[in-house]
């Protein structure tokens, strides 16, 4: 389950308790998430079935993902999937998140 960045969504500690429904799971994701990003997260910030599903349930972050707010505007699957690919906004995201970049990587060759 690749998101539109290209992060594996099933890897994805938020993604995984949210499915486990585990509510000290996602207690813990939230204070962690909280210290990494310097905000404020309760676990309710943190539910999430992925990037790409159409359940309404994503992380807070995914709502405003100015990625993924582009690759579903023009109805990809994933930003491999773009003619634009490899934009100037991914990019500066994978110097933050190369293991990104190698999945949509896997996934261009294949398109």
């Amino acid at each position: 389950m690749i998101a539109c960045c290209g992060l594996d969504c099933g890897k994805c500690p938020a993604y995984i308790a949210t499915q486990k429904n585990d509510k000290k799971e996602l207690a813990k994701v939230a204070v962690q998430w909280s210290k990494q990003f310097g905000q404020d997260l309760k676990p309710e910030n943190v539910i999430c079935d992925g990037c790409t599903c159409q359940s309404p349930r994503k992380s807070g972050y995914c709502t405003v993902c100015k990625i993924r707010i582009c690759c579903l505007g023009k109805g990809k699957k994933n930003c491999a999937f773009c003619e634009e690919y490899s934009c100037g906004k991914l990019e500066e995201f994978f110097k933050d998140a190369p293991e990104a970049k190698e999945n949509l990587e896997k996934i261009k060759i294949k398109v």
